[in-house]
């Protein structure tokens, strides 16, 4: 038993959660038929990316700090060089019917005005992109179309201020800024912390790598993108994830998850510092952002302990 979802679209905006009947069963003290009840559930909306007229990429993402996140995937994606190559931006709402959507779905489009240079090298290497919460690289037609060799991140003077007790300060301080995911579960963070593990800025969306994206576009409408700090992400660290933030030029990331072996070979080749499966009061240490091999010559990951403060 079901009803339909009660939020519908407003003018400008969609809201990011979405409330549901839903009916349970086998919870504890609940009669054998169950029982209805209220849910909330987080928005996933396709989001259409456009670059001076012309679409480039369909992601599915929360429709929460759209701006942030378009100017994100254009930095992280290499569209664009730096925050002022985009000239501006406007985010719609398109109804489904106008969409060409089922009904009920609306979607969104983002207009991003970018500088001629950035746009003719858009046109030169554009492909088709089908975005989803999932993984996956629609529409490149060879492995070299991958894009996978890592930009190399500058020497940082601070990178070993990054250590265990600073990334578990800094995860310890996620929860209660996480309010999409307290509500509704099913969504990510992408967090901004100091060298000291001061968490400053945390951004939430259904897909990992559109968190990262909203996160690395307000830290560059805000000329930040070169303070001393590092990422967190409430996902596993995949290649992707560390691939946008070298590119970019930050010096560090840590996972809550597990990180797969590309994503580590690509934080090695980067010059990334890379921390993973941190849950206190344990965290990897995969890559050390200072050009080593982590532990012995036949060892490419390196256990920390540490009291929480």
């Amino acid at each position: 038993m079901a009803a339909a979802m009660t939020n519908t679209p407003q003018s400008d905006s969609l809201p990011p959660l979405a409330r549901h009947a839903v009916h349970v069963y086998g919870e504890r003290g609940l009669a054998p038929e169950g029982v209805v009840r209220d849910d909330t559930l987080a928005a996933e909306v396709p989001v259409a990316l456009v670059f001076n007229g012309v679409s480039h990429a369909v992601m599915m993402a929360t429709p929460q700090d759209l701006e942030a996140f378009a100017l994100g995937f254009a930095l992280s994606e290499g569209i664009l060089d730096s925050a002022a190559d985009c000239r501006g931006i406007d985010v719609r709402t398109v109804e489904a019917f106008d969409a060409g959507l089922p009904e009920g779905m609306p979607g969104i489009e983002v207009q991003l005005e970018v500088s001629t240079r950035s746009f003719e090298r858009l046109k030169d290497r554009r492909r088709s992109l089908a975005g989803r919460t999932g993984c996956g690289v629609c529409g490149v037609e060879s492995f070299a179309g991958l894009d996978l060799s890592p930009q190399r991140v500058p020497p940082r003077d601070w990178i070993e201020r990054i250590d265990l007790a600073t990334v578990l300060r800094a995860f310890a301080a996620m929860p209660p800024r996480q309010v999409l995911n307290a509500e509704a579960g099913a969504i990510h963070a992408a967090a901004w912390a100091t060298v000291d593990g001061e968490l400053t800025d945390l951004m939430e969306d259904v897909g990992r790598h559109n968190a990262l994206d909203k996160l690395l576009g307000k830290l560059a409408r805000a000329n930040r993108l070169q303070e001393p700090g590092f990422v967190l992400m409430s996902s596993r660290g995949s290649h992707e994830l560390v691939r946008k933030c070298a590119r970019l030029g930050i010096a560090a990331m840590a996972t809550i998850s597990a990180p797969t072996a590309m994503g580590v070979r690509m934080a090695e080749l980067s010059g990334l510092r890379f921390w993973g499966l941190c849950r206190a009061p344990r965290g990897v240490l995969y890559a050390d952002g200072l050009g080593a091999t982590v532990g012995s010559p036949s060892a490419s990951t390196a256990s920390a302990t540490a009291s929480m403060p």
